[in-house]
């Protein structure tokens, strides 16, 4: 199969899809593997490695989104939706449930879409989404604590306090990969947590671990509303496979905050889960300041260290892509719950059910169309 790398053009995503070990596992089956020259510059990898992997370098875009099969770190930018074409298979981060422009034009041109983020065996699973989740959650904190100092417009807390005087306070809302990894930064760094999730189970997996050092919450609106109202900083790190985040920080919520306090939302770019996040922002103006509170909306985050995203990611995403090269799409979806569940768009219909109900749009069983 030719397999196609196309450079990353999202605002700072420094990321690349493959690293050359990748190309080198590829092109041992013969497949053929080109990419987009300085593709993966920014994340340590030579031009030069990935020719002596096998990879066939480029100048050309376009060339390289005439391969069979794409393979992406983020959604495709709207400069790039002239490339679609019917029969192409795209593997990538796609979000769509907070992207509407781009479902279309995958509909309409008869792309079969293949999100990371869907990819699952069962509801709590998410394997390719796990890696980034980890990053973004321990970025998060690290982030936030930043944001707080005083030249930032933060309230000039230091996180983890010092002798006789208190720690500063994160509350993180949802206990999964992500919220679990940035609460294991929030301790390192000293701070005072509260976790906040809808399962009892996670609840109960966080005392088992950290005892009485955090407080662990059930996540409804009442104990959201005191939580948020104590923070210097929230998390958001809730994510429901290809829906769009529910909304479960009010704008009065945030209005009660203190000045100067910290919002992060890791799943800003599934919609989020504050009201008060009217826009995403990028690595080259990250923040924005709303009823005195800081908001980091950055729906790359792990984008801010390619070289360790860009190998977490390789790691988990060359398996799949060499079944689907060795044995094309269809005797593959057929076959792997996995890559079945990952199928987003297929033959110009949404495969999604999540997708079609976030649009009211018309869902197609991929079981029928294949």
């Amino acid at each position: 199969m030719k397999i196609g790398v196309p450079k990353e053009i999202k605002n700072h995503e420094q990321r690349v899809a493959m690293t050359p070990l990748g190309v080198q596992l590829l092109t041992r089956d013969n497949h053929q593997v080109k990419i987009e020259k300085g593709a993966g510059e920014a994340a340590g990898f030579s031009d030069e490695a990935y020719k002596e992997a096998g990879a066939l370098l480029t100048d050309s875009s376009a060339e390289v989104w005439q391969q069979e099969l794409i393979v992406k770190v983020k959604e495709p930018q709207a400069t790039e939706y002239h490339f679609f074409r019917e029969g192409m298979i795209l593997l990538t981060y796609l979000h769509l449930a907070n992207e509407p422009e781009l479902t279309n034009a995958l509909k309409e041109k008869g792309v079969t879409a293949i999100a990371y983020e869907t990819m699952t065996k069962d509801q709590s699973d998410l394997p390719m989404l796990t890696p980034m989740s980890q990053i973004a959650g321990r970025l998060s904190v690290q982030l936030a604590a930043h944001y707080l100092q005083s030249p930032k417009g933060g309230k000039g807390i230091l996180l983890g306090g010092v002798p006789g005087v208190e720690n500063g306070h994160v509350v993180i809302i949802g206990g999964g990969v992500a919220g679990q990894n940035a609460l294991q930064i929030a301790k390192g760094l000293g701070a005072h947590v509260t976790l906040l999730d809808v399962k009892p189970s996670v609840l109960q997996k966080i005392e088992e671990v950290y005892g009485n050092e955090v407080v662990t919450l059930m996540s409804n609106e009442v104990n959201i509303a005191q939580a948020v109202q104590k923070a210097d900083i929230v998390i958001g790190a809730v994510l429901i496979p290809g829906s769009k985040a529910p909304t479960l920080v009010t704008e009065e919520m945030v209005k009660a905050m203190k000045p100067g306090s910290v919002i992060v939302d890791i799943a800003v770019d599934q919609g989020g889960i504050f009201e008060t996040e009217d826009h995403t922002t990028t690595h080259d103006d990250p923040v924005y300041m709303k009823h005195g509170i800081l908001h980091y909306a950055v729906a790359n985050m792990p984008g801010a260290v390619p070289k360790t995203s860009t190998i977490a990611l390789t790691d988990v995403t060359i398996p799949y892509v060499l079944k689907i090269a060795n044995s094309g799409i269809e005797q593959v979806a057929k076959q792997d719950t996995m890559v079945y569940s990952g199928i987003n768009t297929y033959q110009g219909y949404i495969t999604n059910e999540a997708i079609a109900d976030t649009f009211n749009e018309d869902y197609r069983s991929l079981s029928k169309l294949l």
